[in-house]
């Protein structure tokens, strides 16, 4: 399956590559050895290499997805840090940062059921996708997600260096079910994922995670004044 957002540049890929395939075949003394290894390579080659990069496979979510907080995208935790968020969750959080390879799948999804309470474009630069000052510096959307329970959970689709497209598809007021598809960001890039630092990581730095499947945190209940007193 392909990303709807792809499915454009495949076909305009084939037809370059078809083009590109043809001029090759038609100039006078191209060496027969260059034709064998350059024709198949641009006849279907380029449109399959985007096709791959625009693939969009089904996932199947684990059980009691709507208690539980998914990785967003496809790719390795580089950072899990705590930091001060004063946009959303207003107060110490974490961060978990996934890098995305140009070879991950790019369509990203919604990490928690709730609703859709905030929503922001802010452009920047393009720094890699790695670099920790990605997450604050460079191109980004975010959107913050009221769980079911109340809490607040704020996720960034980071445009790398070779990323200059963001697309999101979430406003304010949708209801989001954890694993739903929800955009993509184009070539290398990064998605961080941010939540209080009372509800448990179930992640560390190294590991490779799947969008909608691999738990990274556990949505904990508000807990009252009365019940921390107890």
């Amino acid at each position: 399956m392909i990303a709807r957002e792809g499915v454009a540049l495949v076909a305009i890929a084939f037809v370059i590559g078809l083009i590109v395939a043809g001029l090759i075949l038609l100039i006078p003394g191209v060496p027969r050895w260059f034709e064998f290894i350059f024709v198949p390579l641009f006849l279907p080659g380029l449109g399959l290499m985007v096709a791959y990069f625009f693939r969009d496979p089904e996932r199947t979510g684990p059980p009691d997805s709507d208690t539980l907080i998914l990785a967003p995208a496809d790719g390795k935790i580089v950072e899990i840090i705590q930091e001060e968020e004063p946009w959303f969750i207003g107060g110490v959080a974490w961060r978990i940062s996934i890098f995305l390879s140009v070879l991950d799948v790019h369509v990203n999804r919604v990490p928690v059921s709730g609703i859709v309470r905030y929503v922001a474009y802010r452009p920047g630069k393009f720094r890699v996708a790695w670099h920790p000052k990605a997450s604050t510096s460079n191109e980004q959307s975010q959107i913050g997600i009221e769980h079911l329970s109340g809490r607040r959970i704020l996720f960034k689709q980071i445009a790398g260096s070779l990323a200059r497209r963001i697309i999101c598809r979430l406003s304010e007021g949708d209801k989001t079910k954890a694993g739903e598809r929800f955009g993509l960001i184009r070539f290398g890039s990064r998605m961080d994922i941010i939540f209080p630092v009372d509800m448990p990581v179930e992640a560390k730095v190294g590991d490779r995670v799947r969008a909608g499947v691999t738990i990274i945190g556990i949505v904990q209940p508000i807990q009252s004044e009365s019940a921390e007193m107890e």
